[in-house]
């Protein structure tokens, strides 16, 4: 029988199950105030990755207009963040 780290266990479980997303849309929150500033962490509502595409939800009509602007600059820190290139597209609503 061989034998794992629990974390290779883990990252392998993870790249096989639905999960994976999840994990990644956790991981991009715990550091969106980082990535995008205050001010924009503060009215964001919800962060939510499906098939390598980022919806990013705010209620704040200005908001959505400047993260319109920022799609590259978006997709270019998340991925450095995750450390892959996961987010093909931005969405905001």
């Amino acid at each position: 029988m061989s034998e794992y780290h629990i974390g290779d266990a883990m990252k392998a479980f993870l790249n096989k199950s639905n999960l994976k997303n999840g994990v990644r849309a956790v991981q991009i929150e715990n550091v969106w105030t980082e990535l995008m500033g205050k001010t924009i962490a503060k009215y964001t509502d919800k962060i939510q990755i499906i098939n390598n595409t980022l919806f990013i939800t705010t209620s704040i009509g200005p908001l959505k207009h400047e993260l319109l602007f920022q799609k590259d600059k978006i997709i270019q820190r998340v991925n450095e963040a995750l450390g892959e290139n996961v987010i093909k597209e931005v969405v905001i609503q």
